[in-house]
């Protein structure tokens, strides 16, 4: 994925918290060893990946888990070429959501290891983005900790016809249809693309 400046705009507007993912058809964002190795050989993933830039041109904050931010720096050998990390993160703000003291550093990234709830660092996500959106990479229940923060405005997800009957949970969370709007829907490839709008949660 390459690196692709934030789209601007002379109109200002709120930052949007969105969850961009690709599950299986049984709902699994990765294997049970936290793999991501699925996605790629099916029909139509290099496209769908291309798919996204359009979305991540807009993006000026990425959210991940430490379980998703090591699995791109060992798959990506990032720590060794942290060149790379443009191809993946441009010059974005990451955070990663961590109990962990021990996760390894790519040189020269603007990374942020935070701990705690995602209320106590809602604030300064918002501040980081601006006016631009903030991606919640994944994995599924820390986008379920922003849902439950009332900081997931909309979901974003290719289906792939893959099963694999356990692993990382597509979003540990009860969302109703009464929460979720379908707003947009595409073929690629093998893939089904769905866009939904999410409504927070009645007070």
């Amino acid at each position: 994925m390459g690196d692709l400046s934030p789209a601007r705009s002379s109109v200002s507007r709120m930052t949007r918290f969105v969850y961009a993912t690709a599950t299986t058809l049984d709902g699994y964002l990765a294997d049970p060893d936290h793999s991501l190795d699925w996605l790629f050989v099916v029909d139509g993933g290099e496209q769908t990946l291309g798919e996204l830039e359009t979305f991540v041109n807009g993006v000026r904050v990425m959210v991940e888990g430490s379980s998703t931010y090591l699995w791109v720096l060992e798959h990506e050998n990032l720590v060794e070429h942290p060149e790379k990390w443009q191809d993946f993160y441009g010059d974005r703000t990451t955070y990663v959501f961590t109990s962990r003291t021990d996760l390894p550093v790519v040189p020269g990234a603007d990374v942020h290891f935070v701990n705690g709830s995602v209320a106590d660092h809602l604030d300064d996500i918002r501040a980081a983005a601006g006016d631009a959106d903030v991606w919640i990479v994944g994995g599924g229940d820390l986008v379920g900790q922003f849902s439950d923060a009332g900081a997931l405005d909309e979901i974003h997800v290719s289906i792939a016809p893959v099963t694999l009957g356990a692993g990382a949970p597509l979003l540990p969370r009860r969302l109703d249809s009464t929460r979720l709007t379908l707003v947009e829907t595409a073929q690629v490839g093998q893939f089904i693309q769905a866009k939904f709008r999410v409504t927070p949660s009645p007070a």
